[in-house]
């Protein structure tokens, strides 16, 4: 048997091991090398173009660039050109900062690692307090929306609402806000913000209609999507109910089960290589299908604090806001 001071060194020494090649890692991936290849693919062909690839200004206008003419004619009309505003820079700013806090990270890190096998990452982040996720801005939301800033409805929902973040922008707005979500520590933060929670088999069975339902970068994770999209329909108020929807696209559907990815059972398949072209199918070929038509459409960047290796991540998200039709 192992001496209790053997053991104590070798767990030492383990830990040690495993902080220094973190920061080797982190020293690998920041400062000047680039931090993956496909990263060094993109910054070399920004090279060859006229602004610098360190430019924040010019990798936000990526995030947000759309060409209107390449859209179907439904989506062109209702597109809305978003800009990088004070909120996204404040979020991005907290997570900068949040990036450089060596020892939280290093914690993070390690809990991630050993807990990741048998736990969802998005559990992971609830139990950490991490990885806070947005969407659009305050503003953003009112402009796709067409409201002012005092305008009230009486009840929303947001579906998969994660730690509440985004939920707050959109239930400033609300008298009534009711939320789903899978993960339990989610939960418990969306309980300390007060929200109504609902199960996620009885919410389209309470009874009631939203003037709002939320569906944030969830139609690609669930495994009945067009199932999820005909459930809202039936859910929202008739004539003046509102679907708000991001997508990421490229459109790639997986569910998380535990620690692993699985195909989703219900599989839409988003057709075009570009976010016009896979904006101008969704539109036409699946909300359409399912009794949704699009009132807006803008392009934003899907936003999540960091960790020791990346300041932050971002994914290109297209946000609809959708009504039924008549």
């Amino acid at each position: 048997m192992c001496h209790p001071q053997m053991r104590t060194l070798v767990f030492v020494a383990w830990l040690l091991f495993y902080v220094s090649f973190l920061l080797g890692m982190r020293k690998m991936w920041t400062g000047k090398y680039v931090r993956s290849p496909l990263a060094r693919a993109l910054i070399m062909n920004m090279v060859t173009e006229t602004d610098s690839p360190d430019s924040p200004e010019h990798e936000a206008q990526k995030w947000y660039h759309c060409c209107p003419d390449m859209l179907g004619e439904a989506a062109r009309s209702q597109f809305v050109q978003s800009h990088l505003d004070e909120d996204t820079q404040a979020f991005l700013r907290r997570s900068v900062e949040k990036s450089g806090w060596l020892f939280t990270q290093l914690y993070h890190s390690l809990f991630s690692t050993i807990f990741s096998p048998v736990v969802s990452r998005t559990s992971i982040n609830g139990f950490l307090g991490r990885g806070s996720m947005f969407v659009f801005s305050r503003d953003q939301f009112q402009r796709l929306l067409r409201i002012g800033p005092e305008w009230k409805g009486r009840r929303m929902l947001d579906l998969g609402a994660g730690d509440g973040g985004v939920t707050e922008v959109m239930g400033h707005h609300f008298h009534e806000v009711f939320a789903t979500e899978v993960s339990t520590p989610m939960k418990w933060h969306l309980q300390r913000k007060s929200y109504s929670l609902l199960g996620i088999d009885e919410w389209h069975r309470t009874g009631f209609q939203y003037d709002l339902i939320s569906c944030l970068n969830l139609l690609d994770r669930c495994d009945q999507p067009l199932q999820l999209l005909q459930d809202i329909r039936r859910s929202l108020q008739p004539l003046t109910g509102r679907l708000v929807l991001a997508a990421v696209l490229p459109f790639q559907p997986y569910v998380e089960t535990g620690g692993t990815w699985v195909r989703p059972k219900e599989h839409i398949k988003v057709q075009g290589k570009t976010w016009e072209e896979q904006v101008t199918h969704l539109s036409t070929e699946v909300f359409l299908k399912v009794g949704f038509e699009v009132e807006a459409v803008t392009r934003l960047p899907y936003l999540c604090e960091g960790d020791m290796y990346k300041d932050y991540y971002v994914l290109d998200d297209a946000v609809f806001v959708l009504k039924p039709q008549e």
